[in-house]
């Protein structure tokens, strides 16, 4: 499995920027895909998750109502759309895939670092 997220960029506070993963899987549907950010000197957090089959969102308290997770099975790609940014969402962002009978995530993306300007 192979991950390849793009989309990061420079923004000010109140824009909006749209991030996307594209997998190298076989079957999309099989899997869950989660969004994390890691800000500089602080641990990696949860943002987000889809379940690619049935597109069942789950979001972190601090995104909920400004971060949309959705999915397009024909392209085999995730996307984390970012609304009303903050200069506390600046963070390098990973998408992860962890198969859906499984709890853990195993294949990660590169990262894609989002600086917002305030």
């Amino acid at each position: 499995v192979q991950l390849q997220a793009s989309g990061g960029g420079l923004v000010q506070a109140g824009d909006s920027l749209g991030l996307s993963c594209a997998a190298s899987v076989r079957t999309f549907s099989n899997y869950v895909m989660g969004w994390f950010r890691q800000a500089r000197g602080k641990e990696r957090e949860f943002v987000g998750s889809i379940n690619l089959s049935i597109g069942r969102t789950v979001y972190a308290d601090s995104v909920a109502g400004r971060f949309t997770i959705s999915r397009d099975k024909a392209k085999n790609t995730g996307y984390l759309q970012m609304d009303n940014l903050k200069p506390e969402d600046t963070a390098i962002y990973y998408c992860a895939l962890h198969h859906r009978s499984q709890a853990d995530y195993t294949s990660w993306g590169q990262g894609t670092l989002v600086t917002v300007s305030s």
